[in-house]
């Protein structure tokens, strides 16, 4: 990523911890054992949670599924067969998530928001990492399932296993980030408000 991000090293979504507390003063008001309750809860902001749930299991799956490979307890051939459906659709969610918040709720949020417009920085360069990571795993599963001969599938299956490691470590800290800054939003300006602003 160096050379194509005016954002600090610290920023990036490989070393962050989280948001700069400068970008977190709506979520002190608005913290997360509050939302599901909260009046202005409402069904996109609800829906959109939900969505970030079901790649968090998807994730999940991933992970056990990889962790079983990397102890043995599932052969190359299964692993491959086991890993291909949730990988895909995992992948085609988050392209068709991004594409929906890159497009059309970011620009809003902006418009409604301007003072965390460094917090849509941070969220824009994550979908970029995101999405490198993505064409790093595409690449490194689809070595694997070429590859022939126990040795060829053990080392190229490790690699899947490192680059989805990598993808799926990406996506828990841009989930976590981007909800802390979008739900104190839609909860502080209500849905209605929000997604009423012009690109």
């Amino acid at each position: 990523m160096a050379g194509k991000t005016k954002l600090p090293d610290d920023l990036l979504i490989d070393k962050r911890k989280g948001l700069p507390e400068a970008l977190k003063f709506l979520f002190a008001d608005y913290p997360r054992d509050i939302w599901r309750k909260h009046k202005n809860m409402g069904e996109l902001t609800t829906f959109w949670l939900s969505r970030h749930d079901q790649f968090r299991r998807a994730a999940t799956t991933l992970n056990a599924n990889n962790q079983a490979f990397l102890e043995g307890q599932i052969d190359p051939k299964t692993f491959s067969h086991n890993m291909v459906p949730g990988f895909n659709a995992l992948l085609g969610g988050l392209t068709e998530h991004h594409t929906m918040e890159d497009h059309h709720y970011f620009p809003k949020f902006r418009v409604v928001e301007p003072k965390l417009a460094r917090g849509f920085e941070i969220l824009d360069e994550d979908h970029h990492a995101l999405h490198a990571a993505i064409e790093n795993v595409a690449q490194t599963a689809n070595n694997f399932m070429q590859s022939e001969g126990r040795d060829n599938l053990l080392r190229t299956g490790d690699k899947f296993v490192d680059a989805n490691a990598k993808l799926l470590a990406f996506l828990m800290r841009h989930l976590e980030d981007e909800e802390d800054l979008i739900v104190p939003i839609l909860l502080d300006r209500s849905e209605a408000t929000v997604m009423g602003q012009g690109h």
